[in-house]
């Protein structure tokens, strides 16, 4: 595959100027540039965008898939004239996203009702570890705090070991979903509706914390916080990641009566069904140890590859545990073209996830590898209608 720079995604036309750093608002301005939308990262002069700094290899791998499809203009934050580049651009905007700590916008000279004044429809976007309101609008916070206080840690895990923290940065990409989607609404006000462009409070808080379903519902209908289960569950029984007798591992989980059924009649304890112990998922629950070691001991009995016949001879949902060796080796997987290699100055080729979802008529496009430090700026400057000797003038000031 390769990038195609004038090929069409549905989002063309829509103008974004991202100032975001690191993961939530570049992942919120990816899923605008996989569709199409134009995304301008501004970047500080000195050292760019601190996801760059992600580095494996000394390669920018983060930054390569997660800024693709992005344009980069570097500027000196500090400059008096910085302001006023911000502004003339916002005036042919859509969407401006942010996610400095709190008061740091200010200070380099970027008012928000300015920006309303000077582009009516112009959507903002503020991400933030809490939100705008309340008593921790103030408090800067990176993912790893709410993912610590968004519940999330606390339900992660094994009940006789510590919380344990997503071993990445979930909070982020969560909330830049959630963003994204946001922005999308809002701007079906401004075009549809004919309506002036509105704040998007974005907290990385709310997203993960949503994910947790009817966490707060539960805990007043029991009156305790739910122990740590580790792979079984709250929900759903038996549901674990079971070992096999090769000492592979296989994640189940019978999460519908006629699912459970069909697997205990596979191994050959269908009385099990007719138990009180086990006749209902709800019950299940309630003596989910039990019936997870009694899965567990069936699973001992096989290897891998018959018990996954088994189970698909059975109509069974489960799955091996798949590395990214596994997923790059799977040949569904590669039918679908899950993983996509395109041109890379480093390494020859990178390897990205696809873009998705996958739109039947009017699908993303890989158009832009993502860009060098300013690799833009002269271009993006010269769009926005300044001259040459204004962007001549700028480079020799060192402004860009």
């Amino acid at each position: 595959m390769k990038f195609t720079p004038k090929s069409y995604a549905p989002l063309k036309g829509v103008v974004v100027i991202d100032l975001s750093r690191l993961v939530s608002g570049n992942m919120l301005s990816l899923q605008l540039a996989d569709m199409g939308a134009e995304i301008i990262k501004v970047e500080s002069l000195k050292q760019g965008d601190p996801l760059r700094s992600w580095k494996l290899n000394n390669i920018e791998v983060f930054w390569k898939i997660y800024s693709r499809n992005k344009k980069s203009i570097a500027l000196d934050y500090r400059s008096p004239e910085f302001k006023n580049i911000i502004y003339k651009m916002v005036k042919k905007a859509d969407v401006f996203i942010e996610n400095f700590r709190p008061g740091v916008l200010k200070k380099i000279g970027i008012s928000i009702p300015e920006l309303q004044k000077i582009n009516r429809k112009l959507i903002i976007v503020q991400i933030s570890g809490f939100g705008k309101t309340g008593n921790y609008k103030n408090e800067p916070a990176f993912g790893t705090i709410v993912e610590a206080m968004s519940g999330f840690a606390s339900r992660n895990g094994y009940s006789d070991k510590p919380p344990l923290l997503p071993p990445l940065a979930l909070a982020d990409m969560m909330a830049g979903l959630q963003g994204a989607y946001a922005v999308l609404v809002a701007l079906r006000e401004v075009e549809v509706k004919n309506k002036n462009g509105q704040i998007i409070d974005l907290s990385l808080f709310e997203p993960i914390f949503s994910t947790l379903g009817p966490e707060a519902y539960s805990y007043k209908i029991l009156g305790e916080v739910k122990k740590r289960q580790g792979n079984r569950s709250n929900t759903a029984a038996p549901r674990d990641i079971y070992i096999t007798k090769d000492s592979k591992y296989i994640a189940l989980s019978s999460s519908t009566q006629n699912m459970t059924i069909k697997l205990f009649n596979l191994m050959g304890t269908k009385n099990l069904i007719n138990s009180e112990k086990f006749n209902s998922n709800e019950n299940r629950i309630k003596n989910r140890d039990e019936v997870n070691d009694i899965v567990a001991n069936w699973f001992k009995k096989y290897d891998e590859k018959t018990i996954l016949k088994k189970f698909k001879n059975a109509g069974i949902t489960a799955s091996p545990i798949y590395s990214i060796k596994d997923i790059y080796n799977d040949e569904n997987l590669k039918s679908r073209n899950v993983i996509v290699q395109l041109p890379d100055d480093d390494t020859h080729f990178s390897y990205h996830h696809n873009i998705h979802p996958r739109l039947s008529t009017t699908p993303g496009k890989f158009r832009y590898k993502a860009p060098k430090l300013g690799e833009h700026s002269e271009e993006i400057l010269h769009s926005f209608g300044f001259d040459k000797n204004t962007i001549k003038e700028f480079k020799n000031n060192n402004i860009i």
